[in-house]
């Protein structure tokens, strides 16, 4: 009688085991949703700003038209996905037109564009705050995903590593806007 008591104990105890490994899984996953979500906002923001920094430098760059019309198409592609290669493709378009913009000396002095600037300055420094957490949220996440013994419970109720979102090394050195 004794042994069904430990028997059922032991059920009980992994039973209990299996169902808060499960919900943390599902907590760090709400986590990761609302960080991406943190890095979205980020994003829309810095790209309703494109608009107007093209109009700005427009009257000095006539002559880069393609560029403007890549950015605007990735931009509305973005609005449509929400998903990070795209948001990768218009960060290299963006940052190339900041890199054209800054061989404009007159464009440089142009005070909308030098407020535009200023405020991509500030959401650029906001956006890589939400991907370092999202990051950490992310690695957290993989890392249970990965050990013992909550891999057994990932493994049972596939949950998979997740990727981190990452700007590639050539584009993050453009980020920073000189001002």
């Amino acid at each position: 009688m004794e042994a069904i008591y430990i028997i059922i104990g032991i059920i009980v105890v992994l039973l209990l085991w299996v169902i808060i490994t499960y919900n943390n899984f599902i907590i760090m996953i709400k986590g990761m949703e609302q960080s991406k979500s943190a890095i979205d906002v980020y994003l829309k923001q810095r790209f309703d700003l494109i608009p107007n920094l093209i109009e700005c430098v427009k009257t000095y760059m006539n002559y880069e038209k393609s560029t403007f019309e890549k950015i605007t198409a990735l931009r509305n592609e973005y609005n449509n996905k929400n998903d990070f290669d795209t948001a990768n493709k218009v960060n290299s378009e963006y940052n190339k037109l900041i890199l054209l913009a800054e061989q404009y000396p007159d464009l440089k002095t142009d005070s909308q564009f030098a407020l535009l600037q200023k405020n991509l300055v500030k959401i650029e420094s906001q956006l890589q705050a939400a991907r370092r957490i999202y990051n950490g949220d992310i690695t957290m996440y993989n890392a249970k995903v990965k050990t013992i013994p909550s891999n057994i419970i990932a493994n049972i109720f596939n949950f998979k590593e997740k990727d981190l979102f990452e700007i590639d090394a050539d584009e993050s050195k453009n980020i920073n806007i000189n001002m």
